[in-house]
């Protein structure tokens, strides 16, 4: 089968007649007509019905271009990645992230990248809702726990543990007497939590401990919670990301991590997309950034540059 043809066929269904597509891609309708009819032939089939004012695709011509069209915009998007591969990563990169994760750590880090890719347009969009990257003109959307989604591919950029912390002076009194057994402790929750709650928690030392919180407070978002659990309301089960800070500067204490399997992060995008240099070198940042922020550890201004600034 001709390439050029089935590519000249597809602009034709695309834009719904010669004289349009003529007229979108700058390609004489005399040759788009003279490509289409080759195809036919060489198929041995009808794929368009040309009429005086209008044009239809025959029922060939409709399963043709559904299972063609999608291939030839990969091959193209294919050859198109090997360039910018090989470039410098430039362009306009859009993504969605939850609101908590954006608020806590992203904006630093897309001031970091910004710095190491300046010829990059990062726009970061912060929401909760679950968005279509293909429908809403995403590159990438952040999850966490992602369900699995035909449609959607990714890389993981962070694991991530529940951390019980509260405040030094909450933590003197409550985790002293955490045993195996279920502990009443005063606890700031989720305001959507119902019923009874007991914790599973892997104590430092390795102990498994229960620990069933009294509500002291309830409230709607982890960013809430934090700030109450700094405040010394009670304490608190939240994600390393959100308090490893505090720990690491002395002003949470952690007792230890929710028994389980840790919280994933994922930055997904569309199947059908390439990852292209300027995606390539914003997840490089992500996820070094992203492990550095949950260690706790200090960081140099400028690192950045010097560790990820080149892509691989």
């Amino acid at each position: 089968m001709d390439l050029h043809a089935l590519t000249d066929f597809n602009l034709v269904a695309s834009h719904g007649g010669f004289g349009r597509a003529s007229r979108a891609t700058g390609r004489p309708k005399a040759t788009l007509s003279r490509k289409v009819t080759e195809l036919e032939q060489s198929l041995g089939v009808r794929l368009i019905e040309r009429g005086t004012h209008a044009l239809r695709l025959t029922d060939e011509g409709q399963a043709l271009h559904a299972r063609t069209a999608g291939l030839l915009a990969e091959i193209a998007e294919a050859g198109q990645a090997v360039v910018s591969a090989a470039s410098v990563p430039q362009g306009r990169l859009r993504v969605s992230a939850p609101v908590v994760l954006a608020h806590v750590a992203l904006g630093r880090i897309a001031a970091r990248f910004a710095r190491a890719y300046p010829q990059v347009q990062l726009e970061l969009v912060a929401e909760d809702r679950i968005v279509d990257p293909v429908e809403e003109g995403y590159d990438f959307v952040i999850r966490i726990n992602p369900a699995p989604v035909d449609h959607l591919v990714g890389r993981r950029v962070l694991r991530d543990d529940l951390l019980l912390v509260a405040a030094p002076e909450v933590a003197r009194t409550v985790f002293p007497v955490l045993s195996g057994d279920r502990t009443d402790v005063p606890a700031v929750l989720r305001a959507a939590t119902a019923g009874e709650v007991v914790w599973r928690i892997v104590a430092e030392d390795g102990r498994v401990v229960s620990v069933a919180p009294r509500p002291v407070l309830r409230l709607s978002s982890l960013l809430m919670i934090h700030s109450a659990v700094r405040e010394g309301a009670g304490v608190a089960l939240l994600p390393g990301l959100l308090v490893a800070r505090d720990v690491a500067a002395g002003r949470l204490v952690r007792y230890g991590a929710a028994a389980g399997p840790p919280v994933e992060i994922w930055a997904l995008q569309s199947s059908r997309r390439l990852v292209g240099a300027r995606a390539q070198a914003f997840l490089n940042v992500l996820e070094q950034e992203l492990a550095l922020w949950i260690s706790g550890q200090p960081r140099a201004p400028d690192t950045v540059v010097e560790q990820i600034g080149a892509v691989p």
